[in-house]
C-alpha cells in the first residue's frame, strides 16, 4: 500500500479508516459478530499505522492504533482492570517474526534471550482476580483498560477454579491462626474457548430449535460468555486456558515459563503444547509443527504467542500504547480446501444490492463447515473465472470468513459457462440496473420483499432506531403474517398481535410456539423507547444509500428537524455549465454545502425524499409518534462562533471530548481532527500530543481548558480573535 504523498490526502484517508476501523471494533467486540476476516482488518490497521508514521501529526489519542480492543458494552457492569490488558502485534508471515526477533535482540544486545511459544487459542480474553485466594471478579478484556463484569457467567465454567490450590502459595504467604492461607491479589489472564465437540453440538441444537447457527468457536464462546442468563453460559460447556498473571513477581516468579508453571499448581488449565526456545531457529521450528498439527487439535488455533521468557528483560523492552514489545503474535496463512462449485447464488441487499454467493459442496475449514462464500459482484467472478461446476479452493481469510480463492482450471467440466448477471431482480423480477463506474448491480423496485426485510431489520438494529429484542427471525415473522410491510408499521403493532405471533415451530405437546406476553411487553417497551431517538437515527434507519451514520448526523446536525431537511430538498440545485462553475453549483445546494456531505450523497437524499412513497412514508411515521427533530446540548444560541474552527486534543477534565464539541458546534463552531493553518484555537488538555505541537509550529492559538471553559459559558471567543 502506498502512503498518500501530500497532507490533505493523507488526513482524509486517515480520518476514513479510523472510521471503518471503529465500525469493525463495534461488530468484533460489542456485537460478536465480525463483518470482515482478521487479516482485512489487519490490513485496514496496518495502513493507518504506516500513515500515521509518516504523518507523526495526524496520530489522535483516540486512534484505533492507540488503543486496545474495542469499547465496552453496556450488558454488563465495568470493571477496571488492575493492569492493562494489552494485545498484541503481529507477524503475519515468517520475515516478520524474524524482524522482530531481531529488534528484540538488537535491543538486549549480547546477552542471551530465551522465548516461550504458546499456541493463539481462538477465543475470547477474560481476567479472574482472586482476593485472598478466592475468585471474586471475573471480566472481559474490553478496551484494555475497562472490560465488562461476568463473574457470575464464568462461574459455570467447569475448569475455572474458584479458590487458588494451597501448595500455590508464594514464599512468605503464611497460614493465619485458623490455617487460612494469605494471599495476594492475584490477577490470572486467559483464554475462554469452545472445543470444536461443544461447538458442533451447539449448533446442532441451534438448528433444531430453529435459531441460527454460530459462524465459528470464537463468536460462540464470545456470545456464551456475555449471556444475561448464567444458565445458557453453563449449559455452552465453555473451557480456558491461563497464561499469564498480572504481577507475577508478587508470586515469587521471574520467567513466563515459571508463571506457566505456577499456574498448573494454582489449579488451573494451562495448554501442554508450550515449550522454551533458546533461539531463533527453535521458534521457527515450534510454529512450523504448530501449523502442522493445528488440524488434530480439539479446538481452534490461530497462530503461535511469542514471548520474551525472562520478566526482567519484558520489563526492560517496555510497551508500546497498544502492545508489549517483548511479545508478538505469529498469525497462520488462512487453511485452504478445495470442493466442488454448485451454483451461484444470487443475494439483495436492503439497498438493492445484487450479491452472487457461491454454493458448494460442504467442506470443513479452520473447525468449521462452511458450503457457501460471497463472490461480491460480476467483476469478481469474470476476474476469479469461476463456473459453475468447477472444482474450487476456499478459505477463510484470517480463518473467519469464507472465501473463493479460484478454480482448478484443469478440473474444469466440458462446458461449463461464465456465470453472468441476471438481468431481473431474484426476489421481485423487477430490472436490475449497474450504474456507470461502479460495480454493484443493483434492483431498482424500492417494494422488493428481499430488500423490505433487510430495510426493516436495519431500521431496528442499534446503529439505527434500537428496537432492543426486534430481531431477523420476529422481523421475518411479522412480515409473514402481514403485520409488517414497512418501518412505520412498527409502531402501529400491539402487544396482543405480538403476544400471539406464531414463531413456526412446535412444543413437545403439538401446539404452536408464540412469542408470548413477556416478550412481547418488551417490545412494545423497546419500540416506545425508540420513537424518541433523534432525526440522526431516523435518516441512518431510513437507508438512504450513502448515508451512514456520519452523514446523518450531519445532515441532522445542519437542518435540526425533518421539515427543514424535506425543504431544502425541494430547491432545485444549479447545474454546472457554461457560465456556471463546479463552485457555484455547489454553492447553491444547501445539502451538499453541509460539511462531510458533496454533491454524490446530496443527490441521494434528493433522490430519496423526492419519491412519493418515501415521502408517504416519513408521513405515516410523524403520525405514529416518531420524533423527526435532532436533540439538542442546550438551548438555541446565537452563533456566535460561527466562521471559526476549533480543534481538540489531550484529556479534558470537566467535558468529554465528544461534549466539549457539541457545545462549540451549538455555538456555530466548527470541529476539526486535524490542525491546520485554517484552524482558530486549537483546545489542549492534558497529555496533548502531536496536535500540540502542529499548533505551536504554526502559530495557531492554544486554549487550557479553564479557557474553553470560558468559552463555552459566555460563547464568546477569546479576545484577540
Amino acid at each position: 500500500m502506498t502512503v498518500p504523498a501530500d497532507r490533505e490526502s493523507a488526513a482524509a484517508r486517515a480520518t476514513a479508516l479510523r472510521a471503518e476501523i471503529e465500525r469493525h471494533n463495534e461488530l468484533y467486540y460489542l456485537r460478536d459478530a465480525p463483518e470482515v476476516s482478521d487479516a482485512a482488518y489487519d490490513s485496514l490497521v496496518r495502513e493507518l499505522r504506516e500513515i500515521e508514521g509518516a504523518w507523526p501529526e495526524l496520530v489522535a489519542p483516540d486512534s484505533p492504533t492507540q488503543r486496545v480492543g474495542g469499547d465496552v458494552a453496556d450488558l454488563f457492569a465495568p470493571v477496571a482492570h488492575a493492569q492493562r490488558m494489552y494485545s498484541l502485534d503481529n507477524a503475519m508471515d515468517l520475515d516478520e517474526l524474524d524482524a522482530w526477533l531481531a529488534r528484540v535482540a538488537e535491543a538486549l544486545g549480547e546477552r542471551p534471550c530465551a522465548y516461550v511459544c504458546e499456541l493463539k487459542i481462538d477465543g475470547s480474553s477474560i481476567s479472574l482476580t482472586y482476593e485472598n485466594g478466592t475468585l471474586t471478579v471475573a471480566a472481559t478484556r474490553g478496551d484494555g483498560r475497562t472490560g465488562e463484569n461476568v463473574t457470575a457467567n464464568v462461574r459455570t465454567i467447569a475448569d475455572v477454579p474458584v479458590a487458588l490450590a494451597p501448595e500455590a502459595l508464594p514464599a512468605g504467604g503464611e497460614p493465619t491462626l485458623f490455617g487460612t492461607p494469605q494471599w495476594p491479589r492475584v490477577d490470572v489472564r486467559g483464554e475462554v474457548y469452545l472445543p470444536l465437540a461443544s461447538f458442533e453440538r451447539l449448533n446442532e441444537d441451534q438448528v433444531a430449535a430453529g435459531a441460527q447457527p454460530f459462524a465459528n468457536p470464537r463468536n460462540a464462546a464470545a456470545g456464551s460468555l456475555r449471556q444475561k442468563d448464567a444458565g445458557v453460559t453453563a449449559s455452552r460447556d465453555l473451557a480456558t486456558f491461563a497464561y499469564a498473571v498480572a504481577e507475577p513477581r508478587a508470586l515469587g516468579l521471574s520467567r513466563q515459563s515459571e508463571v506457566l508453571e505456577w499456574l498448573r499448581r494454582a489449579g488451573f488449565h494451562v495448554n501442554p503444547d508450550v515449550q522454551t526456545c533458546a533461539n531463533a531457529p527453535a521458534v521457527h521450528s515450534f510454529c512450523e509443527h504448530a501449523l502442522e498439527s493445528r488440524d488434530r487439535l480439539p479446538y481452534e488455533i490461530d497462530g503461535v504467542v511469542i514471548k520474551v521468557d525472562s520478566l526482567a528483560q519484558q520489563e526492560e523492552l517496555g510497551h508500546t500504547s497498544k502492545a508489549p514489545r517483548w511479545a508478538i503474535a505469529y498469525k497462520f496463512p488462512p487453511e485452504e480446501k478445495t470442493t466442488v462449485l454448485r451454483e451461484i447464488r444470487v443475494q439483495v441487499g436492503r439497498t438493492g444490492a445484487l450479491t452472487p454467493l457461491a454454493e458448494f459442496d460442504p467442506v470443513t475449514v479452520a473447525g468449521s463447515t462452511i458450503a457457501r462464500a460471497t463472490l461480491h459482484n460480476q467483476d469478481e467472478i469474470a476476474r476469479k473465472d469461476v463456473r459453475v461446476g468447477d472444482t474450487i479452493v476456499v478459505r477463510k481469510a484470517g480463518d473467519v470468513i469464507p472465501e473463493v480463492v479460484g478454480a482448478i482450471e484443469s478440473l474444469r467440466p466440458a462446458g461449463a459457462q461464465l456465470w453472468v448477471m441476471p438481468a431481473h431482480c431474484p426476489s421481485c423480477a423487477g430490472e436490475v440496473w449497474r450504474p456507470d463506474g461502479e460495480v454493484v448491480t443493483r434492483c431498482t423496485n424500492a417494494g422488493c420483499p428481499a430488500q423490505r426485510l433487510e430495510r426493516l431489520g436495519h431500521w431496528a438494529g442499534r446503529g439505527a432506531m434500537d428496537i432492543d429484542g426486534m430481531g431477523a427471525e420476529i422481523v421475518t415473522r411479522l412480515v409473514e403474517s402481514g403485520a409488517l410491510a414497512d418501518v412505520s408499521d412498527f409502531y402501529a403493532l400491539d402487544a396482543d398481535t405480538l403476544a400471539a405471533l406464531d414463531m413456526g415451530r412446535t412444543k413437545k405437546s403439538g401446539d404452536a410456539v408464540t412469542l408470548g406476553p413477556v416478550v412481547a411487553a418488551k417490545l412494545i417497551a423497546a419500540i416506545d423507547a425508540s420513537r424518541t431517538r433523534p432525526m440522526s437515527r431516523v435518516l441512518f434507519g431510513l437507508g438512504m444509500r450513502h448515508v451512514g451514520s456520519t452523514v446523518a448526523e450531519a445532515l441532522a446536525g445542519e437542518f435540526g428537524d425533518i421539515d427543514a431537511l424535506l425543504s431544502a430538498a425541494g430547491v432545485e440545485p444549479l447545474a454546472a455549465g457554461p457560465g456556471v462553475t463546479q463552485a457555484a453549483a455547489l454553492a447553491s445546494d444547501p445539502i451538499a454545502r453541509v460539511d462531510g456531505v458533496g454533491r454524490v450523497i446530496a443527490d441521494s437524499v434528493r433522490a430519496f425524499l423526492g419519491n412519493p412513497e418515501n415521502l408517504a412514508l416519513v408521513a405515516r411515521l410523524r403520525e405514529r409518534g416518531v420524533a423527526m427533530a435532532e436533540e439538542r446540548s442546550a438551548e438555541a444560541r446565537q452563533q456566535t462562533l460561527a466562521g471559526l474552527t476549533f480543534v481538540l486534543t489531550g484529556a479534558l477534565t470537566r467535558y468529554t471530548r465528544d461534549q466539549a464539541a457539541i457545545e462549540l458546534k451549538a455555538y456555530g463552531a466548527k470541529v476539526a481532527s486535524s490542525v491546520s493553518k485554517k484552524t482558530s484555537y486549537v483546545v489542549a488538555g492534558a497529555e496533548a500530543g502531536s496536535k500540540l505541537g502542529k499548533a505551536l509550529e504554526l502559530g495557531v492559538p492554544v486554549l487550557t481548558e479553564d479557557e474553553l471553559v470560558r468559552v463555552l459559558e459566555t460563547g464568546e471567543a477569546p479576545a484577540g480573535e
